[in-house]
């Protein structure tokens, strides 16, 4: 009796930031595309639930991966634990993320510190380590969840934020032009006010919801767009018309102007040192 071939492996892909907001809903999206997870977050209740929902609900298979990115080698053990088995990663997302809405030193080092491991130097280390398996596979994608404030200058509170996304979107148009003709898609998503826990999770949820809720996209409109993205081989994208609009303004109206808007308009949002964060 002939012995059919094993099916091949479904593609794997790593996401950080699961337990919940954007992460999750590329979580959702990758598994209904078929594809394998390596659940990525701190809390490993919530990601616990979302594999049992996603095995159930599409048949695949999903590695929890308990993590906290702030600390030093973190993405390195992250990565062997989605190998394991002889796994390569084809699809990396860069999801996890946060703010501090103080001024810069009204919070301890170690906090900004913190900070700037878990959006810049583990995300730049999955990527190194995920883009090496990619080439391998002759085929990836490569999803840095960054921000409109990408393109905004410095302000009062959030200091290190806006700088950190613009790295995660300049990181992006540089692995695309690395990488694009080796089979890698590479896309830095840029949303504005989305419906997530991130206003909860730094203490500016009730200022928040003074925004009109027309400005608001949901996790899953904004993953939505940033695959259609992907798949077309777009580096850049500002989901949701309004942050279009927003990012070319930013870009091309005079910067002492576009500082001074956005200085004026952010100005509720920085927290003052009492104010919990």
């Amino acid at each position: 009796m002939t012995q059919l071939p094993a099916a091949p492996p479904r593609p794997l892909a790593l996401v950080t930031g699961a337990s919940s907001g954007i992460g999750a809903a590329f979580a959702r999206e990758l598994a209904a595309r078929g594809h394998d997870l390596a659940l990525v977050a701190r809390r490993e209740d919530r990601l616990m639930a979302l594999a049992d929902e996603l095995s159930a609900a599409h048949g695949v298979e999903c590695r929890v991966i308990p993590a906290d990115l702030s600390r030093p080698g973190a993405e390195q053990a992250v990565l062997e634990a989605a190998r394991q088995g002889g796994r390569r990663v084809s699809v990396l997302v860069n999801a996890a993320g946060y703010s501090i809405p103080q001024s810069f030193a009204d919070v301890p080092w170690a906090a900004q510190r913190d900070f700037l491991m878990t959006l810049v130097v583990s995300a730049c280390g999955l990527a190194w380590g995920a883009v090496r398996d990619m080439v391998e596979l002759g085929e990836g994608r490569i999803i840095n969840v960054a921000s409109l404030a990408g393109f905004s200058p410095g302000v009062a509170g959030h200091s290190l934020y806006p700088g950190a996304k613009s790295l995660s979107i300049k990181l992006s148009q540089a692995l695309d032009a690395e990488y694009r003709a080796r089979g890698v898609r590479v896309t830095a998503t840029c949303p504005g006010f989305t419906q997530t826990e991130f206003a909860q999770a730094n203490g500016t949820d009730e200022i928040m919801a003074e925004t009109p809720r027309l400005l608001f996209l949901t996790p899953e409109q904004v993953v939505a767009a940033t695959m259609r993205a992907n798949d077309r081989g777009k580096v850049v994208v500002c989901p949701g018309w309004h942050s279009a609009l927003a990012a070319g303004l930013m870009q091309y109206l005079p910067q002492g102007l576009v500082r001074w808007a956005i200085m004026k308009g952010s100005a509720r949002y920085h927290l003052s040192p009492e104010e919990p964060a």
